[in-house]
């Protein structure tokens, strides 16, 4: 039987997916603004230390604002694409018009990617638990193991892109992305992601990507991801 405590956090997941899932559907009519930027679920400031508030409100209002305020432009000019799920459009890019491909690619994708991005964040990280925690044991050895090699890999990534943690082909792994690509066009289910353009941390940390990344990892938001991993494809 679930616990008081345990209900409660499961209800906070449910709303929160339902808002955010809200801002990458298509509201109605096409003359609306098809997409919306989804509310912080958190204060701006509300994972200080590791992640300061100015960064925050520049990084959801100014970035992310600005990749939803692009998309919409795009989608608004191209009546074959009211209507569809920003999902759908990133699984099937060859589907969208050349004229905004690169476009819904590039805005689409930075939509899509912060408003995963911002639930997977939280003031108190945790720890995975349970069947997500097995699941990290048997592909990659040990919790500590996987942490090493995500960090790597986010390390590792040239320029500007995103580190996940993703359900592919019936198991998990680490894939990086560049720019604004997300691992639905590699057929991917993204579970954790961190965010590794200098706008996500330059603020406070300058240059110091492995600082930004060790500090990222006290702000994780297991029991999101653990709702995504229960809800993967399968």
């Amino acid at each position: 039987m679930l616990t008081r405590r345990e209900a409660l956090r499961q209800t906070a997941l449910v709303v929160l997916g339902a808002a955010a899932a809200r801002g990458l559907a298509q509201d109605t009519p096409a003359t609306a603004e098809p997409f919306t930027l989804p509310p912080l679920p958190y204060a701006t400031d509300a994972l200080e230390p590791h992640i300061d508030a100015r960064t925050m409100e520049i990084h959801h209002a100014r970035h992310h604002g600005a990749y939803v305020a692009n998309l919409n432009k795009a989608v608004l000019a191209t009546p074959s694409l009211h209507g569809r799920s920003l999902e759908d459009m990133l699984r099937r890019l060859d589907t969208v018009p050349e004229s905004v491909r690169t476009t819904v690619r590039n805005h689409g994708g930075g939509h899509y990617n912060h408003t995963l991005f911002w639930q997977m964040l939280a003031p108190r990280a945790g720890v995975p638990r349970s069947e997500l925690a097995q699941a990290l044991e048997r592909a990659f050895g040990t919790l500590d193991a996987f942490r090493e090699q995500f960090t790597a890999a986010a390390l590792r990534l040239f320029g500007s892109g995103w580190t996940w943690l993703v359900w592919q082909e019936g198991r998990l792994r680490i894939l990086n992305t560049a720019n604004q690509d997300t691992p639905l066009a590699e057929n991917a289910y993204p579970l954790l992601g961190v965010d590794v353009w200098e706008h996500a941390y330059y603020l406070k940390y300058q240059n110091r990507r492995a600082d930004y990344v060790a500090a990222w990892w006290n702000v994780v938001h297991w029991d999101f991801v653990a709702e995504r991993f229960a809800h993967r494809p399968v």
